[in-house]
C-alpha cells in the first residue's frame, strides 16, 4: 500500500514538472522558445532593407507569419493578447488581434510582435499581452491575473505556492489556464523574500 501511493505521489509530481517545462520552453509552432531579447518591436538589426509591412490584424497568427515572411521580416515573435501568457503551440489556432510596428515601409529586419488570442476567443479592445513586471520589494497585485504571469512576474527565487481556490481540490497544472482570487502576501505589502500563497480557478470560473 505504501509503495502504491508513493508511485501515486511521483506520477503527481512528474505530471506537474512536465507541464511546467512545456509552459516555459514551448515557443510559436511549438519549437523551443528563443532566448530573452532586449530589442523592442519595430527594432530594427543594422544593414536591413525596406519593405512594405501589411496590415497583419485579423488574420491567422500563421498566415500573418508566413506572409511577412514572404515579404522579407524573419525577426517575428508572437505573445496571448489577453495577457495569460499562454504559449501559441499551433500557431494556425491563433489569431492576430494586434501588431507592432504597425502597417509600413520598414526595415526587414524590423522585429514584428503580433498579439494573439485562440480562433474560438475574441479579442481584447486593448493588448493585455507583452513581458509581464518584474516584481520590486512590494508586493504585486496578482488577482485577475493567470498564476503563470505571477509566477514570471517574481523573482526566480521567491517560493510561490498556488492552490485551487475551490473546494474540488485540484491541481494547478496549466498554470496559464488559471486566474488568481487570492494572494499572500496582500499587494503592496513587503516581499523581503517571503514565499508567496495563491489560490486560484479556471479562467472560465467565478472566484469563490
Amino acid at each position: 500500500m505504501r509503495f502504491r501511493a508513493a508511485a501515486s505521489a511521483l506520477a503527481v509530481a512528474s505530471l506537474i514538472v512536465l507541464a511546467a517545462a512545456c509552459e516555459d520552453t514551448a515557443g510559436p509552432s511549438g519549437k523551443p522558445a528563443p532566448s530573452p531579447t532586449t530589442s523592442e518591436p519595430g527594432t530594427a538589426t543594422s544593414g536591413a532593407g525596406a519593405a512594405q509591412l501589411p496590415d497583419l490584424v485579423g488574420m491567422g497568427l500563421q498566415s500573418a507569419q508566413d506572409r511577412a515572411q514572404s515579404l522579407g521580416f524573419h525577426a517575428l515573435t508572437s505573445h496571448d493578447a489577453l495577457g495569460r501568457g499562454r504559449n501559441q503551440v499551433l500557431d494556425r489556432n491563433w489569431k492576430v488581434c494586434s501588431q507592432k510596428p504597425g502597417p509600413g515601409d520598414h526595415p526587414t529586419g524590423t522585429r514584428i510582435d503580433l498579439g494573439a488570442v485562440k480562433l474560438e476567443e475574441t479579442c481584447p479592445a486593448r493588448d493585455e499581452g507583452g513581458t509581464p513586471t518584474t516584481a520590486g520589494a512590494t508586493m504585486p497585485d496578482f488577482r485577475g491575473k493567470s498564476v503563470r504571469i505571477a509566477r514570471r512576474s517574481l523573482d526566480t527565487s521567491t517560493g510561490l505556492r498556488a492552490e485551487d481556490a475551490s473546494p474540488e481540490g485540484r491541481i494547478v497544472l496549466v498554470e496559464s489556464n488559471w486566474r488568481v482570487c487570492t494572494q499572500d502576501p496582500a499587494p503592496g505589502a513587503p516581499l523581503n523574500g517571503r514565499p508567496v500563497m495563491l489560490t486560484a480557478v479556471k479562467f472560465d470560473e467565478s472566484c469563490p
